[in-house]
């Protein structure tokens, strides 16, 4: 059993991972944290600079509340921020003292190949156990 799971959560997929809280509850101990983690990619700068200086606190602050709503339950912690995903899912879960990630995998394809998936680099550099679904 594991004090604190992790549940990272693309902002694209919100309603998809009942199947992953499911699991994550069952690895947490009783009186364990379970925590959702979603990453908006930042823009590059040139980007950026087309938009109003608070976009992005807006985003993240309307995805945070998306997903709350969309959990409807208490017990959970909704962690929302910005940066690239992997990285960011890495750092917040050896800041935050997180015994395990249940992150959602996709079928790879040929960009996966290329790149590799933000699950894969996860597997590979995490410093706690991960648990992928499918």
């Amino acid at each position: 059993m594991y004090d604190h799971v992790v549940v990272p959560v693309a902002p694209d997929h919100i309603g998809e991972y009942s199947t992953s809280l499911d699991v994550a509850r069952r690895l947490l101990s009783e009186a364990g944290r379970l925590s959702v983690l979603s990453v908006l990619e930042e823009l590059p700068s040139y980007v950026g600079s087309y938009f109003p200086s608070d976009q992005i606190k807006r985003n993240l602050s309307e995805l945070k509340d998306a997903i709350e709503t969309e959990l409807g339950s208490k017990g959970i912690e909704v962690h929302v921020r910005s940066g690239h995903p992997t990285n960011t899912i890495l750092e917040w879960a050896e800041n935050n003292n997180t015994d395990c990630i249940v992150v959602s995998s996709n079928r790879p394809g040929l960009p996966d190949l290329l790149l590799g998936s933000t699950a894969a680099r996860v597997v590979r550099h995490a410093q706690c156990a991960v648990v992928v679904l499918r």
